[in-house]
């Protein structure tokens, strides 16, 4: 596919680290599989993969977690 964001570069399978702010808790999710563009890096995420991610953090953010660093898991 091509990026949307540059235009230029095509988007390969590959695993990029999300960061995610809500309120006051920041999770970072090491790991997760996306299509990652070959010239800027930008980076999609399928729906599947996206709810999962969502999910996680909505889980750090409900215990109430300052900072959390996870790895994703299928």
């Amino acid at each position: 596919m091509k990026c949307v964001l540059c235009k230029v570069g095509e988007t390969q399978p590959g695993k990029v680290n999300v960061t995610l702010h809500r309120d006051e808790t920041t999770v970072i999710i090491k790991d997760v599989p996306a299509d990652v563009c070959d010239c800027c890096g930008e980076y999609y995420l399928s729906d599947d993969i996206a709810d999962k991610v969502t999910a996680m953090a909505d889980e750090a953010v409900s215990k109430g977690v300052e900072i959390e660093i996870r790895r994703f898991a299928a």
